[in-house]
């Protein structure tokens, strides 16, 4: 408001002691709350705390903000579909330095923290690492300072709850909004005008020029939410933007007064439904375009909310490369490029050229998959029907794009065909990753293996094209939530051995190497390691109602359920280290317990399947007395990012046997190595990079390479001569086949072995016995207990180069250009 005198605007700052904590807890819950200690249940207690936490967030994100305006800095703008960021509360209090002054003063008023913590919900805004990378980056930003605002959509119900009901994913809705969200800030003042259908009206103004207006259609308003994300111990609390979709018309009055209440709600349902679910199962055409809709509600709300920041300051919109940074992360928010052509040509009359230098110059892309299936298009009848101006744009930029391709290729029509954005093969599909290359000016790979097999494969011609366009900035984790506030106890130890530096500076972190061989060290190492299995194991006896003994090897694969991820591979071979000992029950072994954890995407079939095997062949195990103390299988239901916090400082073993050259990076792998579970991984992703940092002695890697796998595909791959000659696992497919863990119901897994036996795309035959080799290699090395520890302290050693504090050093320096700010 204009007439407000900022001179007599003051305020108190909350002071972060104990007593002025407790303070503040009783005033929150008797006027923020509305109720006093002899009323309050445990749940206000939580809400009232929170509140807490969040006026001193508050004034250091005020301050913060003021600081980027004061310096007139160049911003970094994060899209995505997904933030991952999981609980707030210790994070929050961990990161403002006050952890240890808010215990202390919970327990002078009878509330213990760790039962508040347990009592908040996690924010479900995303399933996998594409989500917790997005997490661990506006971490990092933060902590370094850089200024940096996630964009994304405040997902009402999540993805989903996953409950495993007679071994089936059953998804429910995740409800995690129910008891309100104390770290978000309504911004109703914030709002835009969201445009989908209508149509496009051209004209010509009296010089000539052509205009275009979009008009008519249905319109939705895009609501921002904010959530402060504090850095590390540096006051600095940056912003994460999440749109909710409201109607631009509650409901129908008149239809309401004849009685129709059902009808007089329909457009506010239909509109709201936008921001419900998080990828909803797009195996029907009205849920495929929800999913259109949702990457653009997003996409136009935010380029126009960084537009209206920009202009708080600026005229000029040639000055916007300088001060504008926006990152795509993966396809999803793709068509922010056609909408960003689009507000500055017909909303603010830029030229073509300016329009489309300056829109190159702000946009970057990453790309997370080689997967041709993953890789986002959309039928081009969609786009007519559902944004008609932004389809004349996209096939202006084709056209341009392929005038200047024609030049350099006059001869060579292939190569126009394979990389115009339009796929002109079947039905005519928008191709967003060309939308994304051709629009942005550097686009990443997430690892080295994953960069060098876009430009050398996947984008190949495109590499050529534009030589130097496509690098590779390997992600990163963390080190704040994945060890400082996930594993404790390894924290305290690390803080004590080499000091506490290494929380902000993971380099550090290999000051540790000299104590791998000393006594002392190892035999704390390893009492750590035993305290969180036993409390996993704790966790599992009293969710789940199943016995673990936790003095077994704790072998985990957590992650989402997929084909390429091969959660088989790993079921298959346990089914083979079942009938080892059905065979010899007297042969040594080590002991085991794999433990299985990720969601299937509702309209995965074959994932949804491989989740029930998992549970068949648990339930049999476990029910066989000759080997149920010594193998046993558990299926982890619901895992995010909580569950991942029990899991990982608790592993021993860590799965990441994805088949080489599909999986971009991994995250998993890097926060169990951080917490000393060893890895057992094939040559892909971001494993090959730790297997060059961690050492080939410290990581158990096995089976076929990128150029195995392409050999083999081009000798033509068949899957059967693997089940024929290896006795092994013909018994196991043999077993599956014929419903040996399905008794009900003897055909229930045909489908997974039919697919296994004539195509097996993800060659877990042919992995197998490599697979069950260096299985047993691994379990030689854990009969040794000091060869294993000195292993487990050098994998969380050598994990400097993975934090995500590095990752966005490299972002900042090679494609957004940004200086952190400091106040």
């Amino acid at each position: 408001m204009s007439n407000v005198k900022h001179s007599a605007f003051k305020y108190d700052f909350l002071g972060s002691d104990p007593k002025a904590i407790q303070r503040s807890v009783s005033n929150h819950l008797v006027y923020t709350i509305g109720k006093d200690p002899y009323t309050a249940t445990e749940h206000d207690w939580m809400m009232a705390f929170s509140h807490v936490v969040r006026d001193r967030l508050i004034e250091r994100w005020m301050e913060t903000q003021r600081s980027f305006y004061k310096h007139d800095t160049k911003r970094v703008y994060y899209l995505s579909m997904e933030f991952l960021i999981g609980r707030s509360l210790v994070n929050s209090l961990l990161n403002m330095d006050i952890h240890d002054a808010s215990t202390e003063a919970l327990h002078k008023l009878g509330i213990e923290l760790e039962n508040l913590r347990n009592l908040e919900h996690d924010a479900a805004l995303g399933n996998g690492g594409l989500g917790r990378l997005a997490a661990c980056f506006l971490d990092s930003m933060a902590s370094l300072n850089i200024p940096g605002y996630g964009y994304g959509i405040r997902f009402e119900y999540g993805m989903f709850r996953q409950k495993i009901e007679n071994g089936n994913q059953v998804e429910l809705p995740e409800n995690w909004l129910v008891h309100d969200n104390p770290w978000e800030f309504p911004r109703p003042e914030v709002s835009y005008r969201i445009r989908f259908g209508g149509r496009v009206m051209e004209y010509q103004d009296s010089t000539g020029r052509r205009h275009f207006d979009w008009i008519e259609g249905d319109v939705i308003i895009a609501q921002a939410y904010d959530t402060p994300i504090p850095g590390f111990k540096n006051d600095t609390v940056n912003n994460l933007r999440l749109w909710s979709a409201k109607a631009y018309e509650d409901f129908d009055l008149n239809q309401f007064n004849r009685g129709e209440y059902t009808e007089a709600v329909v457009g506010k349902t239909l509109s709201e439904n936008i921001s419900k679910v998080l990828y909803p199962n797009d195996s029907s055409t009205m849920n495929k375009l929800l999913r259109l809709k949702q990457q653009y509600f997003f996409v136009s709300a935010s380029l126009k909310d960084i537009l209206r920041r920009f202009f708080t300051d600026h005229d000029e919109l040639r000055e916007l490369p300088e001060k504008v940074a926006i990152q795509l992360n993966d396809t999803h928010p793709a068509i922010a490029i056609p909408e960003m052509m689009r507000l500055l040509m017909d909303k603010h009359q830029l030229e073509w050229q300016q329009a489309w230098e300056t829109t190159t110059r702000i946009f970057s892309y990453t790309n997370h998959t080689l997967l041709p299936e993953a890789l986002e298009t959309w039928p081009l009848n969609i786009f007519e029907r559902m944004l008609p101006r932004h389809l004349q744009l996209i096939l202006e930029i084709n056209r341009r794009f392929l005038l200047m391709l024609g030049h350099l290729y006059p001869d060579d029509m292939d190569i126009l065909r394979r990389l115009s954005i339009v796929d002109e093969s079947g039905e005519r599909r928008i191709r967003m990753a060309h939308l994304a290359i051709i629009g942005s000016h550097k686009v990443n790979g997430v690892s080295a293996l994953h960069s060098e097999l876009l430009r050398n494969s996947t984008f190949k011609d495109f590499n050529c094209f534009y030589p130097g366009k496509i690098i590779n900035i390997t992600n990163g984790i963390t080190p704040r939530r994945w060890l400082y506030q996930s594993n404790k106890r390894l924290a305290k130890l690390i803080c004590e051995a080499i000091g506490p530096e290494w929380i902000g500076d993971l380099d550090l972190i290999k000051q540790l190497e000299p104590l791998a061989d000393d006594a002392t060290f190892q035999a704390e190492f390893s009492a750590i390691k035993q305290a969180n299995k036993s409390h996993m194991a704790d966790l599992i006896k009293y969710y789940l109602n199943k016995q673990v003994d936790p003095n077994t090897l704790f072998d985990v694969q957590v992650k989402r359920i997929h084909e390429y991820k091969r959660q088989l591979l790993n079921l298959f071979r346990a089914i083979a280290l079942y009938n080892r000992l059905l065979d010899n029950p007297g042969s040594a072994c080590v002991p085991r317990t794999i433990l299985f954890g990720g969601k299937a995407a509702p309209g995965y079939t074959m994932a949804k399947l491989i989740i029930r095997l998992i549970n068949d062949v648990a339930d049999v195990i476990d029910n066989d007395p000759a080997v149920s103390d010594r193998l046993k299988i558990i299926f982890i239901p619901n895992y995010d990012v909580t569950t991942a916090s029990d899991i990982i400082p608790a592993a021993e073993l860590s799965q990441q046997i994805s088949t080489a050259g599909m999986e971009a990076s991994g995250t998993g792998n890097m926060k169990l190595a951080l917490n000393g579970a060893l890895t057992m991984g094939t040559m892909d992703g971001a494993n090959v990079e730790m297997l060059e940092n961690i050492g080939a002695e410290n990581i158990f890697i096995f089976g076929l390479t990128t150029k195995d796998i392409a050999r083999l595909d081009r000798q033509g791959y068949d899957p059967r001569y693997f089940y024929e000659s290896d006795p092994i696992l013909k018994r196991v497919i043999d077993m599956v086949a014929n419903g040996f863990f399905s008794p009900e119901d003897p055909t229930r897994y045909r489908m997974i072995t039919d697919s296994l036996l004539h195509t097996d795309h993800f060659k877990v035959l042919a992995d197998f016995q490599a697979y069950l080799t260096i299985s047993d290699q691994a379990d030689l090395r854990y009969l040794n207990p000091t060869d294993w520890n000195r292993m487990a302290i050098l994998n969380t050693a050598r994990m400097g180069y993975f934090s995500s504090d590095r990752t966005i050093n490299e972002y900042a320096e090679k494609v957004w250009h940004v200086e952190p700010v400091t106040r």
